[in-house]
């Protein structure tokens, strides 16, 4: 509500909390000087993140829509900065840098995460540097401005789901972006709880549920696939999605523990599968002995795929 930017339609998903969120709101509606400009949207039963996202896609009426989780915070400048640079070099999206604030015990940990100043304004441009290295950009679809039309024409939707719906979306946004900026000011504190929705940090158990929805979601990475298979890019993208995937399995082989109930080495294997053949895979215009080396993780014997995976895990460890 202290932005420095005039006109914002402030969009608050009512997802049908137990808590006493929505009254504050309301409140806020009814006193503060910018009250009018708050609509809320509400859900006819709670949905999870990723239906409330697209019901934001839905009935938002601006021209670029900014992503804010209810429990991080905001520049005071952050919109007018973000919209000058998309204005400056009509940029279909503009990207903040972020700061993550652990707060897991008595310390509280600042970290930054701050791009270079970039300007991607060349077909290709932006999505060949996203997928150049496995970190570029952020699995989060918060602190970045975007035209709102790069949904919509494209009919891009976020899965149904609770946990990673975000990662779905930002793998394949790039592939849509034309003009992009990158900037090193730090816009959006993240912060980082205990018993948070995305940090699981000192759990006793974890719902298999929870997992299959983040599997779910990196199944529609996969699916997404064919559609820029000619792209100068998509070497780089498939060994990002294939890492991910990687990541995915070691973490549930680290927790296996604490899954319940617990996955199976035939679900393991099934998480590695590639959605290229194998001479898909030869035929890629880069990177073609590290993505063999993960579409030959698919189509391992599960339990020859699990031993494998265990050694690596307690080679990182050592």
């Amino acid at each position: 509500m202290a932005q420095t930017f005039p006109s914002i339609e402030f969009l608050v998903l009512d997802d049908c909390g137990t808590d006493a969120s929505m009254d504050i709101v309301r409140d806020l509606q009814s006193r503060h000087p910018r009250g009018c400009d708050i609509r809320i949207v509400s859900q006819s039963q709670n949905m999870g993140i990723g239906e409330a996202r697209n019901k934001i896609l839905d009935t938002a009426s601006g021209k670029y829509l900014y992503f804010m989780d209810a429990d991080d915070t905001i520049e005071a400048n952050t919109i007018e900065l973000l919209y000058d640079n998309a204005k400056r070099y009509n940029a279909d999206i503009v990207y903040g840098s972020y700061e993550r604030i652990e707060t897991f015990g008595d310390e509280v940990k600042h970290v930054s995460f701050q791009f270079e100043s970039k300007q991607f304004l060349q077909e290709d441009e932006f999505a060949s540097w996203a997928y150049d290295s496995y970190g570029n950009l952020p699995a989060m679809v918060w602190n970045m401005l975007i035209d709102i039309d790069i949904f919509r024409k494209n009919a891009l939707r976020f899965p149904s789901v609770s946990y990673w719906e975000d990662f779905a979306m930002t793998t394949d946004l790039p592939t849509y972006i034309h003009r992009a900026v990158l900037l090193p000011d730090i816009t959006y504190h993240y912060y980082c709880r205990v018993n948070s929705a995305s940090n699981f940090q000192k759990r006793s158990r974890i719902e298999k549920k929870e997992i299959e929805d983040v599997i779910s979601a990196m199944a529609i990475v996969k699916r997404n696939s064919n559609r820029i298979a000619n792209k100068p890019y998509f070497h780089k993208r498939m060994l990002k999605v294939m890492k991910t995937h990687f990541f995915m399995c070691q973490s549930i082989l680290r927790n296996r523990s604490l899954i319940s109930p617990s996955f199976t080495a035939r679900e393991i294997r099934d998480v590695m599968k590639s959605p290229l053949s194998f001479a898909e895979t030869l035929m890629l215009k880069g990177l073609r002995t590290k993505n063999l080396f993960f579409y030959s993780l698919g189509i391992l014997p599960s339990s020859i795929l699990v031993t494998l995976m265990k050694m690596t895990l307690h080679h990182n460890r050592g």
